[in-house]
């Protein structure tokens, strides 16, 4: 029933293979989106800014166990020529996440209390325990997407997404009378749903192969670059994405974890989520563009394609963050909207660039990833610094977010020279979606500097979202050609 919902007809999916796979993980992530934003408002008025700290907290911890989780074999799924060394490299990304989920069991249990106290949320301490079982449910659902990622998949994986959100929502939903541990509640059982649908074709590939202990072996020493520099890469990136929320907490308050939780949640989501669905298809057709010489012409596409969907509502939240999140969520959510603004250059840049950090493993450069992974991770620690000693919360925030956007604007000028792009013409892709943009949100711009009364905010807004839906509609219109 879930494929009838997120798999169009046939008939009406685009013919190209690359616009085929984006369609289909697009229109399966936009549904889990969807229900996720219907769903803020309620849980933002059912749950306080404290509670959304605690779950900020404890997802930033599962977070950095679930980038290790498998050692980053499964990024080395689709890389074999052959089922059975594939199958293998499954098989050995399964070991390592119970031997990941083994090591959090022991975190918790002999220093969890001490943890929650460090961080400023002893609260958190009686429902830890989540935690392993995350790290299990997160850990195995990365190998077996990975492994539908190279069959190809994609309707599969689009129909995991919203059995995720659903069960998501409803334990959260149901579950709001216990506080914030009915957000940690269902948080864990979104990590668990789906994976099961996905996990019996994988595995019954590796049994169908008899993997052999032996060949595990092999497969772990041929892709050894994986959990040397990936696994280091995709810790600091992760590390760097989940500091604000942890440190927040431990130097300001939960409040202040839990209203920049929202605020990332509300951008990153559509924003990451989206450009997660691109990625898994490009990183499925980078490798063979790779090997034709087709790979700058792809990496320039995809980039035009992302700027034009992500700048409009990057522009809407600079003009009137605050005043967004106070009429959706509620007035107590109106700082949250403060940090939207500062922080939507960042995430409009992760949203264009992330896709393509997948290049990294396609050309085997996974040391010049971790380079700009320490870079990043440097410079967020630094802000964050300076944000504390001065005990500015919005400050902190701002710094954050600017020298996050400065390192993915290097990203992206990195990823132009290897693939033969000039720098020049990514950043034509970006002006010219940024003097889209500004002529579609035209109305709200009056609004937002002149402020004439004949115009009102809402009826501006209302005017600029239709301009942006054509916009985007016409887009659309010209994939599928």
């Amino acid at each position: 029933m879930l494929n009838r919902l997120v798999v169009p007809a046939r008939k009406l999916l685009p013919t190209h293979a690359f616009a085929r796979g984006v369609s289909v993980l697009v229109g399966g992530t936009a549904g889990a989106q969807l229900l996720t934003l219907l769903a803020a408002p309620l849980l933002t008025r059912l749950y306080a800014p404290e509670d959304f700290g605690l779950l900020a907290v404890y997802g930033g911890l599962l977070a950095l166990f679930t980038v290790v989780a498998s050692g980053r074999y499964q990024l080395a799924i689709p890389l074999p020529e052959t089922e059975r060394e594939a199958s293998a490299v499954l098989a050995l990304s399964l070991v390592v996440v119970c031997l990941t989920t083994l090591a959090a069991l022991l975190l918790v249990a002999l220093g969890g209390r001490r943890l929650t106290e460090l961080l400023g949320v002893p609260a958190l301490a009686p429902w830890l325990w989540l935690l392993p079982l995350g790290v299990a449910f997160a850990g195995s659902y990365q190998a077996v997407s990975h492994w539908a990622v190279r069959t190809r998949a994609f309707s599969a994986i689009a129909a995991t997404r919203i059995k995720q959100s659903l069960a998501l929502l409803t334990i959260q939903l149901l579950a709001s009378p216990l506080g914030g541990a009915g957000l940690l509640l269902g948080h864990a059982a979104g990590q668990g749903a789906g994976t099961l649908t996905l996990a019996r074709p994988a595995l019954r590939a590796v049994g169908q192969h008899g993997v052999t202990p032996a060949e595990v072996w092999a497969v772990a020493r041929r892709y050894c670059k994986f959990p040397l520099f990936s696994t280091w890469s995709g810790l600091f990136n992760t590390l760097g994405k989940q500091l604000p929320p942890l440190l927040f907490a431990a130097l300001f308050s939960p409040v202040a974890a839990g209203l920049y939780a929202l605020a990332h949640r509300v951008l990153a989501m559509p924003m990451t989520l989206i450009g997660e669905a691109v990625g898994k298809v490009f990183f499925a057709s980078a490798a063979e563009a790779h090997r034709r010489g087709e790979l700058g012409v792809l990496v320039a596409r995809v980039h035009g394609v992302l700027a034009q969907l992500a700048m409009p509502p990057a522009i809407v939240l600079v003009l009137s963050g605050p005043e967004l999140f106070a009429l959706v969520f509620g007035e107590r959510w109106r700082e949250a909207g403060e940090f939207a603004r500062w922080m939507a250059p960042w995430l409009y840049l992760v949203f264009v660039t992330s896709p393509l950090s997948h290049l990294f493993t396609v050309l085997e450069r996974q040391g010049q990833g971790l380079i700009f992974q320490t870079v990043l991770l440097v410079v967020r620690l630094a802000a964050i610094a300076i944000g504390a000693a001065a005990d500015d919360l919005m400050l902190t925030v701002a710094l954050f977010s600017l020298g996050s956007a400065l390192c993915w604007i290097g990203f992206l000028a990195w990823i132009a020279r290897l693939t033969g792009n000039r720098p020049g013409s990514l950043a034509l892709s970006t002006l010219t979606a940024l003097a889209m943009s500004l002529a579609l949100l035209a109305p709200l711009i009056v609004v937002a500097t002149l402020a004439p009364t004949w115009l009102p905010w809402g009826a501006a807004l209302l005017l600029s979202a239709a301009l942006v839906g054509i916009r985007y509609l016409l887009l659309f219109r010209k994939a599928y050609q």
